[in-house]
């Protein structure tokens, strides 16, 4: 392994604007968003293109299918009781350390937009793959190399990882929940993803010991009624999976940390009692690892030198592992018996007083104050003992009356401690994966959790084609019009994201708390009763039912096909029946009110405080939104354009409405977003708002924002928008529109098969 100072010789060449040279020769040049680092980066709607993917052709759930699960299971379990030379198990298990790699993969999940988790396996790649927190987890996937390689395409990584984290639990004792498989490996890097404003020099050794940054995500002080952390961030520090151990900025502070972790942990959609079984049931197994300076410590993965071979954080003390193992800088165990599951974490942490020590490796951490408690064996020398140890993030559940209190419950019994924690990591390892019918295996669960956005049983036929006519002239009796239903539709589907598989039509929930009461949706309220009527008037006669979750999804359809007639163009808008209305008790009003939208261009729907929430332009988390629906940017574009001169602006406003025929599919948003007849100003000082000038006479002609404009301002995007102003755009534009509609409509329809497209995108039938 090539030792810390010749990283540091090495990157003396590195190029002061985005380019590194060594030995002379430029490695990487300066990028687009060197030169321009405002641009919107279209590209993020093209990242894990199918050229990418070597296994693009998999039917996953089939090759899945074919694993015995029994024999996969007993040969992870066989791996866990082992150890290996060049990375020796603590205790002789290597369960702990599983345990975490597992947590830390699923740990960067966030609720504010869904994305992070274990779903893709991204601990695989940077910048995750490279946080400080996520030290030596290279170690436990290269590890697991010999069973990922035997099992081949048939396992993922996502699931491996995952499954392996199950079995270190059961066979140290612990019961788990259940396991379903199904996650997809990502191919490529995420570099797309907001992780927070704080920028680490990897070129400098200081830099390492980054896990104590925080600046620029957090505005106020721990206790201070403005204490606040940036949206959609989760972690309290840059490259962190939670919150320092330490404390916040590692100072120590029990009480302060217990804040970070209300915060953080809430941000992972984790409430008190979960977060406190979440953290004691994980301290009752392994070690902290604190025994070499971070300053000492090689670079990460991403950037270790060539022949270190994907592995990073190289450790130039003694052998660099088993006791001389470097992670996050503290020293030692929770508990007596690191593998074995049982109470003694909390038994030790309200027994006995702690006083604020520090690792060798100079990290504050906490001793037993009593000489006389118990210790724990070292994990690699026989006969020999050390204090027990804790965090300033366990004695926080101490200090803190609310986490006291559950750890006090807990204390008192033990059953229920196991079955929390048992329902926690099973939230934790599944909450990006969607509903539970989207889960593999013969281990899924049988309960039905809240976080699964759970949906009835259909019980009855579902319409058929005749049905389905009766049902296209009930909604137009109904005298609500082309933009109503469209945006109606379009309201209830839009909620669905990509990156947890939450939202979307099926469900009805936008008649439902907490949708039915938010801003954006004030227009949907009367169509929704409408619809509504039409839908228990079908439902009074005949065996075939319909919900209303169909009917509001029809109602846009028939709205689509109307604005396509009216165009000039005939179109059959595919419908495809069978979805269910949930109820209220089976929708998590808390959880869904992180749903609701800051920004949704296409709505061209703002939150009135926008500018206190967040300094990013409304064009930027337009973007995200998009990326959220999983749409190409011709998608994007295409769906924009439709929408506006569908008239579906939240407010039924006319900004970026470029036409004088709304209801009709038509391409004049394009034509007049590409047109040199107008001249664009703005209308306000924050320049959000514009108006359109005829350029002859000066007279405001539309009214329009950075939501409409964009699609004319930047480069990419008014290539595409040119493609449908051009004189043969028309019946393009409505074929492309139609086909998008569709896809946004049937994104949460995991009950109708789904097979890949050539393109990458999917087909439903």
């Amino acid at each position: 392994m090539t030792d810390h100072s010749r990283y540091s010789e090495v990157l003396e060449g590195a190029c002061p604007f985005g380019g590194n040279t060594i030995g002379g020769a430029q490695t990487s040049k300066p990028t687009l968003s060197d030169w321009y680092p405002e641009r919107l980066r279209v590209e993020q709607l093209h990242r894990d293109a199918v050229m990418a993917n070597p296994l693009a052709d998999l039917d996953y759930p089939a090759a899945f299918a074919t694993i015995d699960f029994d024999e996969l299971k007993a040969d992870i379990k066989a791996l866990l009781t082992t150890s290996v030379s060049w990375w020796p198990s603590d205790y002789g298990n290597y369960a702990p350390q599983m345990i975490r790699m597992a947590w830390h993969a699923a740990g960067t999940y966030r609720i504010a937009d869904g994305r992070g988790g274990a779903g893709r396996a991204m601990q695989r790649f940077a910048p995750i793959s490279s946080w400080w927190d996520n030290g030596n987890t290279d170690k436990s996937r290269r590890l697991l190399w010999p069973l990922k390689q035997k099992y081949g395409s048939a396992l993922s990584w996502a699931d491996l990882m995952i499954l392996t984290g199950n079995c270190a639990l059961e066979v140290m004792g612990f019961p788990t929940t259940g396991f379903g498989g199904g996650r997809r490996d990502a191919w490529e890097a995420d570099d797309a993803t907001y992780w927070g404003p704080e920028y680490i020099d990897n070129t400098t050794p200081e830099s390492f010991d980054a896990m104590v940054m925080r600046d620029g995500r957090w505005t106020g002080e721990p206790g201070d009624a403005d204490y606040e952390l940036e949206q959609p961030l989760a972690a309290s520090h840059q490259s962190l999976i939670y919150v320092n151990p330490e404390g916040p900025n590692a100072n120590g502070d029990p009480a302060a940390s217990a804040v970070d972790i209300r915060i953080t942990f809430a941000r992972m959609a984790m409430n008190d009692e979960e977060t406190v079984a979440l953290i004691a049931g994980g301290h009752a197994f392994g070690k902290s690892h604190g025994q070499v300076a971070a300053d000492k410590i090689g670079p990460p993965p991403e950037i270790a030198p060539m022949e270190a071979m994907g592995l990073g954080w190289h450790n130039p003390e003694g052998t660099g592992f088993a006791e001389h193992t470097m992670t996050n800088g503290i020293e030692g165990s929770w508990t007596p018996n690191p593998t074995q599951w049982d109470n003694s974490y909390l038994e030790n942490l309200f027994r006995y007083e702690w006083e604020q020590t520090e690792s060798p490796a100079g990290a504050l951490q906490w001793t037993p104050a009593d000489p006389s408690a118990p210790e724990t064996p070292d994990a690699h020398l026989d006969g020999v003992t050390h204090p027990l140890m804790m965090m300033t993030s366990d004695i926080a559940l101490k200090v803190d009356p609310v986490y006291r209190e559950i750890c006090q419950r807990f204390l008192d019994d033990f059953d229920l401690f196991t079955r929390e924690f048992s329902k926690a990591w099973h939230k934790l390892t599944h909450r990006d994966m969607g509903p539970k019918s989207r889960y593999l295996g013969p281990e899924v669960a049988a309960q039905d959790f809240s976080w699964q956005d759970p949906l009835p049983v259909r019980e009855h036929p579902v319409v058929d084609a005749a049905d389905v006519a009766r049902l296209k002239d009930a909604v137009l009796a109904t005298g609500l019009s082309v933009s109503d239903l469209a945006y109606t539709a379009f309201s209830s589907a839009v909620t669905y994201r990509d990156s947890d598989k939450r939202g979307g039509a099926n469900g009805a929930r936008i008649a439902l708390a907490p949708q039915k009461d938010w801003a954006v949706n004030r227009r949907t309220v009367p169509v929704v009763a409408a619809l509504r009527e039409v839908t228990d008037s079908f439902n009074a006669g005949g065996s075939a039912k319909v919900s209303l979750a169909d009917v509001v999804v029809l109602g846009g359809c028939v709205a689509v096909e109307q604005a396509a007639a009216a165009a000039g163009v005939a179109m059959d808008v595919p419908f495809t029946p069978g979805r269910v209305d949930a109820t209220q008790e089976q929708t998590d009003v808390t959880q869904f009110q992180w749903l609701a939208p800051v920004v949704d261009g296409f709505r061209n729907y703002l939150q009135p405080d926008l500018a206190r929430i967040t300094s990013v332009a409304p064009e930027q988390m337009f973007l995200d939104k998009a990326d959220l629906l999983n749409l190409t940017a011709p998608q994007w574009v295409v769906l924009t354009g439709g929408l506006r001169v569908l008239g579906c602006n939240h407010d039924d406003s006319s900004a970026g409405v470029f036409t004088d025929r709304v209801g009709a599919l038509t391409t004049d948003f394009f034509e007049t977003l590409t047109s040199m007849d107008y001249v664009w100003n703005t209308s306000d000082a924050a320049g959000r708002e514009f108006t359109l000038n005829d350029r002859e006479s000066g007279e405001a002609v539309y009214r329009a924002t950075r939501n409409d404009l964009v699609f004319g301002s930047n480069s990419q995007l008014r290539a595409i928008a040119e493609v449908y102003a051009a004189r043969d755009g028309g019946a393009r534009f409505v074929r492309d529109f139609v086909a998008v509609w569709n896809k946004v409509m049937m994104a949460d329809r995991y009950d109708v098969t789904a097979s890949p497209a050539p393109d990458g995108t999917t087909i439903l039938g």
